[in-house]
């Protein structure tokens, strides 16, 4: 192991699953909130846009789909939303049909924030295992969420909910998939050449690495390439990505000494949850930790281009919302 890992470990290693389902959370509430707008009758509540109006014949389609359909939209209040192809980058696929009249009458008042979370967790976890055929990794990119009808169309009785799957971002904000979910890896990885926001001193949506951000994804290794005989505990994992991950870094970065450069090389673990649901795919990553292991420095640039360095003064970054804390990996420096 690389000789100042221990350094490093202790403050990251500490932050656990609850810094993890923080990040869900975040990016449950920004849907839960982003799908006011959403419905399935004749009119659009106001949102984010704005504004009654007329629904698209294609958003009409959208809002009845039945599961195993996948929704995309790309204005900031899905007045857009439009049914495509699974195989095509989509936002949302619907897994299942759900109906809170039972539990909501209709004197009900609308439901706050907080009682649709418990909504869409009481109605939309417990058949995301059938659907996919597999169970559904507590720690993957994957989370439950719901589309719901507006303030005005509970207000006249509707109680129809659908609900659904999507990949929310640290910060939040819903990244694209392409393909059935029970057919994607759920790993929670993004492509080599990735740069995440700094938030407060944690992490935040994939952003430009020329902006200030939290750390760049370097390379994704898969763990089952060396570990065939099932889970490796944690131990084993760190000792095979402490190797595996320098070798990356010195192909990413051509060498680069990034000791001098004061960045630090890190890597992600898995839990025994998330490999029993067959994701074993890992990032490697570089990053500034603060001196305090509080959690990172901004960084402009990007340390392929030999760019990538600490920024002198500044400040914590805010590029969008975010944890406030950096997930948990294990960090080694070179």
């Amino acid at each position: 192991m690389s000789p100042d890992a221990e350094r490093f470990r202790s403050p990251l290693q500490t932050l656990t699953t609850r810094v993890v389902m923080a990040g869900v959370f975040l990016g449950a509430v920004i849907a839960l909130a982003l799908s006011v707008t959403f419905s399935w009758t004749d009119a659009l509540a106001g949102g984010a846009g704005g504004g009654e109006g007329r629904l698209s014949a294609a958003a009409k389609e959208a809002f009845s789909s039945p599961p195993g359909s996948c929704l995309t939209w790309s204005a900031p209040d899905a007045s857009d939303v439009r049914k495509v192809p699974c195989t095509q980058s989509h936002l949302f696929e619907v897994t299942g049909l759900a109906d809170v009249g039972a539990q909501y009458n209709a004197e009900a008042p609308f439901p706050n924030l907080d009682q649709w979370q418990q909504i869409a967790q009481a109605k939309c976890n417990a058949d995301v295992t059938p659907y996919l055929g597999h169970s559904l990794d507590p720690y993957g990119k994957l989370t439950t969420n719901l589309l719901r009808p507006s303030a005005d169309q509970w207000a006249d009785g509707d109680r129809q909910l659908r609900c659904g799957l999507q990949w929310a971002g640290p910060g939040g904000g819903l990244q694209p998939t392409t393909g059935p979910a029970k057919t994607q890896d759920q790993s929670a990885v993004w492509a080599p050449g990735t740069c995440l926001a700094l938030v407060g001193k944690g992490v935040g949506d994939p952003i430009d690495c020329g902006r200030p951000h939290s750390y760049e994804i370097i390379a994704t290794l898969d763990l089952a390439t060396q570990f065939k005989d099932g889970y490796p505990d944690q131990g084993k994992q760190n000792k095979w990505l402490d190797t595996e991950c320098n070798k990356a870094a010195d192909t990413y970065t051509g060498k680069a000494d990034l000791k001098a450069k004061k960045l630090t090389l890190g890597w992600d673990l898995r839990e025994q949850e998330s490999w029993d649901a067959g994701s074993t795919k890992v990032n490697c990553k570089v990053a500034a930790t603060l001196s305090d292991g509080s959690g990172f420095q901004a960084v402009t640039g990007s340390v392929k281009d030999n760019a990538g360095q600490p920024d002198a003064d500044g400040p914590p970054s805010d590029n969008g919302g975010g944890d406030s804390s950096p997930p948990p990996s294990t960090t080694g420096s070179r």
